[in-house]
């Protein structure tokens, strides 16, 4: 959504605030309207950020600004301690989800603030996540400062991670999906070890893993392909993996991934990775080489 959206005045004035980094005007309008930390607001939106509470905003997740303010901490800072002097009751709500929106956001990472923010909420008392939505948005150092922090380890963070050892011990126990959600995790970073030692132990590829914390829309194939790594294509493919098979959101097979990345990539190195991984699939989806 954007802020220009927002049609309740005094909220869209507190959101300026927290884009801005105006802590000062961020205090007074809290310490005038103190509801603003209490109640949603209604947006009429569906998905992820429906009815939004105000602290929700210091995440820009989703993406309204680009760029956080460099008082963003500092921001954050105001409206927790705010939302604990006042003994909200949506407080621990309130932590936990924006811990989630700050995991997974992209600008936290590149604004060189999502750990501080993290740590932030943490210490406040937002309960840390296995780390699972934070690898599938490409952050890894808050996928890891969660389990750190006492987030429940699973065995497809255990892969994004490289622990090694971890994935050693749980994979003989791990169920099914549990496995295919780690091959999937795998395939999206590029991991040939792990997709070699996991396809070893049965894992189909040709699958679409059932929890909703990672990519559940597309095969381990698709996020082979989105890695830029020939290497693991070549294991899913030789292992069986079915080119045919459509991602369930946008309808694309693998090789009209690569085709798509090949046209939206700027950077020549991606760029020849994404042209030799369709090259690869082409061959493959024709005839044999």
């Amino acid at each position: 959504m954007k802020t220009s959206d927002i049609k309740n005045p005094v909220f869209k004035a507190a959101v300026e605030a927290i884009d801005g980094g105006k802590v000062h005007e961020l205090r007074r309008l809290v310490a005038q309207n103190p509801a603003l930390l209490s109640e949603r607001l209604v947006n009429g939106e569906q998905g992820y950020f429906k009815d939004p509470y105000l602290l929700y905003f210091v995440a820009d997740n989703p993406i309204r600004m680009e760029k956080l303010p460099v008082s963003i901490v500092e921001v954050t800072v105001v409206l927790v301690g705010e939302l604990k002097r006042l003994e909200v009751v949506s407080l621990q709500e309130q932590l936990d989800y924006t811990l989630g929106l700050v995991a997974t956001g992209r600008i936290p990472r590149e604004c060189g603030v999502q750990l501080a923010i993290m740590d932030l909420l943490m210490d406040a008392g937002a309960k840390p996540g296995g780390g699972l939505g934070a690898l599938a948005h490409g952050n890894v150092d808050a996928a890891r400062r969660l389990i750190e922090c006492g987030g429940a380890l699973t065995l497809g963070t255990a892969v994004g991670l490289e622990r090694g050892d971890d994935v050693r011990r749980m994979a003989p126990a791990a169920g099914q999906d549990e496995r295919l959600v780690a091959l999937t995790v795998a395939a999206f970073y590029g991991k040939q070890e792990w997709i070699a030692f996991l396809l070893a132990l049965g894992v189909d590829p040709n699958d679409y893993p059932k929890s909703e914390g990672f990519h559940s829309h597309a095969t381990p194939l698709h996020q082979a392909v989105s890695s830029g790594s020939l290497a693991a294509v070549k294991l899913l493919v030789e292992a069986g993996a079915d080119l045919a098979l459509k991602d369930k959101i946008y309808g694309g097979t693998a090789w009209g991934w690569a085709g798509h990345m090949l046209a939206e990539e700027r950077e020549e190195a991606l760029r020849n990775q994404h042209a030799a991984i369709a090259e690869y699939l082409e061959r493959k989806a024709t005839g044999p080489e």
